[in-house]
């Protein structure tokens, strides 16, 4: 477990070393208000997957059925019927905004008024096609505490749509850039995942009893990431309707840095907590407790230290990673800091 920590904790390093590298190198081709629509467009997909969540990963990781093979199949075709409707959603969802912004139904100079969101939405929903086919091979690698696969597909996929971001980006300064980088990032990393790691390849399979042992775990996922997603996505829709672009931009940039952090404990416990608590739950269940508050603590501990660290730094912060058009960052960094405390 502490291995398969260590290269998730290493690879979660890198690439927010990569994303805050290309962050940097975004914001000096790209203007400030692209970044408040990239938000906003980034946000909608984030809720419809987060509200449909069904926790299949997850729930192949503790099952006590996680290999076997017409259980990962239906898992599989399960993953793959919900990326194809949550796109066909998103592009419902982008008709009908472009109709509000051409009937005039959208407030003027907020970022829901601009014309390039409803086509940004639109191209960013084949993304939820394309992670549809990810391979049960990447659920079946974090139940068996093999990491060090698993960071390279990620940091490979990572370095391809950045790469292909800064090109597209310094040629068209142009928000395609962010789109199609996102695009080639989930392709990279879904094909990798299927050729790549090891273990027998999904096939279309449908099994009744796998299937109801998906939805009996999966009816919790989706109750907790109902609640969860406006914690999580609500402050940028609702800004959205308030605030112009460039703003909400660099609203957006104070949540990257909060969210290298938060995303830092959340793969410490992808790759570490839920194996190790899942083994226990199936052999040792008596020291569950126990070993939650063990691993819980030093998680509690370190984001108490961020928030004190970023409230009184967060301007400094700012003002070192970019250039004085983000100055603003700096102060919602400071109030955002103590939601660390929460």
């Amino acid at each position: 477990a502490f291995r398969a920590g260590g290269w998730g904790f290493a690879g979660y390093g890198l690439s927010q070393a990569i994303r805050l590298g290309g962050n940097l190198v975004m914001t000096r081709v790209l203007a400030p208000e692209m970044f408040g629509v990239m938000a906003i467009a980034t946000m909608a997909m984030v809720i419809l997957i987060m509200m449909s969540d069904l926790g299949l990963q997850q729930n192949i990781v503790s099952s006590q059925r996680g290999d076997d093979p017409a259980f990962l199949d239906t898992a599989w075709v399960v993953q793959i019927i919900r990326g194809i409707v949550l796109a066909l959603i998103s592009l419902l969802l982008s008709a009908a905004l472009y109709a509000a912004i051409v009937g005039g139904m959208v407030p003027a100079n907020t970022v829901y008024a601009s014309s390039d969101l409803p086509l940004v939405i639109a191209a960013g929903s084949l993304s939820a096609v394309i992670t549809g086919f990810q391979s049960t091979k990447v659920a079946t690698a974090h139940r068996q505490f093999d990491q060090k696969r698993l960071v390279q597909i990620d940091l490979i996929g990572q370095l391809s749509g950045l790469i292909v971001m800064i090109v597209i980006g310094v040629a068209t300064r142009s928000i395609w850039a962010l789109v199609v980088g996102g695009l080639v990032a989930s392709l990279v990393t879904t094909a990798l995942g299927h050729v790549w790691l090891s273990g027998r390849r999904n096939r279309f399979r449908w099994e009744s009893s796998a299937l109801r042992e998906l939805i009996g775990f999966g009816k919790w996922a989706f109750v907790s990431s109902l609640f969860s997603v406006l914690s999580v996505s609500g402050d940028r829709l609702l800004l959205g309707g308030f605030v112009e672009a460039d703003v909400l931009g660099q609203y957006a940039i104070a949540v990257l840095i909060l969210g290298a952090i938060e995303g830092a404990l959340a793969r410490v416990f992808m790759v570490v907590s839920l194996p190790a608590l899942s083994e226990i739950a199936r052999t040792e269940p008596s020291r569950l407790r126990e070993m939650y508050y063990k691993l819980r603590v030093p998680g509690d501990l370190l984001l108490l230290f961020a928030a004190g660290l970023l409230f009184a730094a967060g301007q400094i912060v700012i003002d070192l990673l970019y250039d004085p058009r983000y100055s603003a960052a700096g102060g919602m960094l400071q109030l955002l800091a103590l939601s660390f405390i929460a």
